[in-house]
């Protein structure tokens, strides 16, 4: 199995070589705007869900055969705060390589000791907050019984105080449930006490888990970052330069794979990702898709490959 996918070209990251600490969507959370659909393991349980050493090992010979990333983005296709070793992982990474580490979270597990712990040597920590309140919080994020919206906010302060490296928080704006000035005006409030080195304001790009989960267009999120303190931007898809480069020795569709598995992307994302030119993704997707190992969705005017999940 591969754990490290990648680079992604990432809209907060740039170049961002993934990591996969956890199964295929297991989450303490079921968001309605999931990339990767509908949650199936919803868990709070912390353990070694795949090994360190495979991890650590996967990471030195991606490196050694690829281009720098940006960063090493721990995220994936779940939550990767429930990996117990977190800690191990980061430190283990930093005795590989001087790129910084970034954990993407949903912000769920802040509230335990063990987890804070573990992140307490990332260079950027990621969480999110979509809502500021307990309705809300149960409608988007549909969280784990175990975690009620106080105790998901409690733990967000607390891994604040102590965290010594950049904390940017994360807000996904929902049109019709969270692009209401009273909803957001609510989660400016628990920004402005957490502060956070930069609030970004992120919406619906890609086929959500549920049709229900709207886009908020570019200019009414402008208008609704005048509601935060500080730092605040709007994260936007940018189009980027096309790589034209070789591909010999590679076996792009794997990597290909590795990628759709746990994010889907254009045929440019997929390109500028994984250094590739424009055309052999052409080429390597037309064969994917007549196979069934990806299909392609429809996002607004975009067109999204993801792995397919079954036969």
């Amino acid at each position: 199995m591969r754990h490290v996918y990648g680079p992604v070209p990432s809209r907060r990251l740039g170049r961002s070589l993934g990591i996969d600490l956890v199964p295929f969507k297991t989450c303490t959370y079921d968001c309605i705007y999931c990339q990767l659909g509908r949650t199936t393991h919803k868990t709070t349980e912390l353990r070694e869900y795949v090994p360190v050493d495979d991890v650590l090992g996967q990471l030195t010979s991606t490196l050694a055969a690829g281009p720098r990333p940006d960063y090493i983005g721990l995220a994936g296709s779940g939550e990767p705060t429930l990996h117990a070793r977190m800690g191990d992982l980061i430190a283990g990474i930093k005795r590989l390589t001087a790129i910084p580490v970034a954990v993407l979270t949903n912000g769920s597990m802040l509230w335990a000791p063990e987890v804070r712990a573990g992140l307490a040597e990332a260079d950027v920590v990621m969480p999110s907050l979509d809502a500021g309140n307990p309705r809300t919080f149960e409608r988007v994020n549909r969280p784990h019984p175990d975690i009620p919206f106080e105790s998901m906010v409690d733990g967000l302060f607390a891994f604040a105080e102590d965290f010594r490296g950049e904390i940017r928080l994360e807000v996904f704006v929902l049109g019709g449930i969270t692009d209401q000035v009273e909803e957001l005006s609510q989660i400016a409030a628990i920004a402005r006490k957490l502060r956070p080195a930069r609030v970004q304001l992120n919406t619906v790009s890609r086929p959500p888990a549920d049709a229900d989960a709207l886009p908020v267009p570019a200019e009414a999120l402008a208008r609704l970052a005048a509601l935060f303190s500080g730092a605040c931007e709007i994260i936007t898809e940018a189009p980027r330069a096309m790589p034209a480069g070789p591909v010999a020795g590679r076996n792009a569709e794997d990597e290909i794979l590795a990628l759709l598995a746990r994010r889907p992307c254009t045929v440019e994302g997929i390109s500028v990702g994984l250094d590739l030119p424009p055309n052999e993704v052409v080429k390597h997707l037309d064969r994917l898709v007549t196979g069934g190992a990806v299909r392609a969705a429809r996002a607004g005017s975009a067109t999204f490959y993801e792995r397919s999940r079954t036969p």
